[in-house]
């Protein structure tokens, strides 16, 4: 039945057991041991928080161009807020200090998005020099170009996703070490 004052509730929220499973497989890849092994991505706190922050950007930039950038992307950044804010009270850091380093990974993560979305626009070589400076601390050129390669992949593969599809979780990121290989 139409209720004639739906448009008053709050809007709706994306499903919990959703943002759970597809954050979870942002983390799983971020962690994925090639990246570190053999495309040069520092091994460190600040290495694995730029691999999370690329792939969380993969999806959202998806999201985005579906016109799903509303409950599923605030869930998937706030999990993420979530999730950085967890591991800095696990690594010991104060309350009192809390806040201020949240802030610095918001300033980061918009940073780096902006940077990567510029990137895109303008081509292969700008987006393999973003990566080279934000996450191999501006060395390794060859490895980034292999890393915008991946992240290549992976926008075609998101990109093939119907909406059910990505929001069920039911796909996967492509490998890093045949990102070269995949179409």
């Amino acid at each position: 039945m139409f209720w004639p004052f739906n448009h008053f509730r709050k809007p709706r929220t994306a499903p919990r057991g959703t943002i759970e499973a597809i954050y979870g497989m942002i983390v799983t890849q971020a962690r994925e041991p090639s990246f570190y092994r053999d495309l040069a991505v520092p091994d460190t706190v600040n290495g694995r928080f730029d691999l999370l922050v690329l792939h969380l950007w993969l999806v959202l930039r998806r999201l985005r161009a579906t016109g799903e950038a509303g409950a599923l992307s605030q869930a998937l950044f706030d999990r993420f807020c979530n999730d950085m804010d967890d591991n800095l009270r696990e690594m010991g850091v104060g309350d009192l200090t809390v806040p201020k380093r949240m802030q610095g990974f918001g300033e980061a993560f918009y940073g780096r998005t902006a940077a990567y979305d510029m990137a895109m626009e303008a081509g292969d070589e700008p987006l393999a020099q973003a990566l080279c400076k934000n996450i191999l601390n501006g060395e390794a050129i060859e490895q980034a170009r292999q890393l915008a390669a991946y992240a290549e992949a992976v926008i075609a593969t998101l990109d093939r996703l119907d909406e059910a599809a990505l929001r069920g979780a039911s796909w996967k990121f492509p490998l890093p070490a045949h990102a070269d290989a995949q179409p």
